[in-house]
């Protein structure tokens, strides 16, 4: 059995269903794909929607780390991502959830706010991505980077909003911690969710002395000791949260 997992090199949700791939022990492929040009690229590949982590695995293409998540559980159960006790079970879910549909949107939007007014950043992305002349691409993606900040709702109100509760943010995530709903030695789905996005931040050097010494970030760099970066993003100063 081996699947072909289709993401980008800094796609936290990519990163969480290869780490849930090693736990299930399926060897994989992974395809990074060219940020912005990747809906254009999966669709040509077979999938119906343009969004990364894409996986082919036992003649089915799955997208989404949610979904993905609960196909490999049925493909194959042991060994299982998910707590075998209901109540447990409850928790991992929950904090899977709030990491897809929450927690998994702050280092996107500030990515793609970074990528719409910071050279330096569509530059990196291109280089990480194996772009030819990078810089000239970087320039040339721009009225990409601004569609996709767009659609992150990537403003700099929103922005600004997400680094004032991103203390409150990683506390959640240390909270899930001490309660032991994630970070056991073997890791869930909640913990592959968590440790993805919190890991991304830790690359944003402005915010590296804010995560690092936490549970939450001490957490990530277990499961993710490696990890594209760091990035060269410029954050407001008078943005930042204390301890920043």
């Amino acid at each position: 059995m081996q699947a072909r997992l289709y993401s980008l090199a800094v796609s936290n949700p990519g990163h969480a269903v290869r780490l849930m791939l090693e736990r299930k022990g399926i060897a994989t492929q992974v395809t990074n794909l060219l940020p912005g040009m990747h809906p254009v690229m999966l669709r040509a590949v077979g999938f119906r929607g343009g969004t990364v982590p894409a996986l082919k695995l036992d003649g089915k293409r799955v997208q989404g780390s949610l979904r993905i998540a609960r196909f490999l559980e049925q493909l194959k159960p042991h060994p299982p991502l998910f707590p075998a006790d209901p109540e447990r079970r409850a928790a991992v879910e929950e904090a899977e959830f709030w990491g897809e549909r929450e927690l998994q949107e702050i280092p996107r939007r500030l990515f793609r706010w970074a990528a719409e007014g910071q050279p330096a950043v569509r530059r990196w992305l291109g280089e990480l991505s194996g772009m030819p002349a990078p810089g000239l691409m970087g320039t040339l993606n721009l009225p990409v980077a601004r569609r996709f900040a767009r659609v992150s709702g990537a403003t700099d109100d929103a922005v600004r909003r997400d680094l004032h509760e991103l203390p409150a943010t990683l506390g959640r995530v240390d909270g899930y911690i001490d309660r032991g709903v994630v970070g056991a030695e073997e890791g869930n789905p909640a913990d592959f969710q968590l440790a993805g996005s919190i890991r991304i931040l830790l690359e944003f050097p402005q915010l590296r002395s804010l995560i690092e010494g936490r549970p939450s970030g001490q957490h990530s760099l277990r499961l993710l000791p490696q990890f594209p970066g760091p990035v060269p993003i410029e954050l407001p100063a008078a943005w930042l949260p204390d301890g920043a």
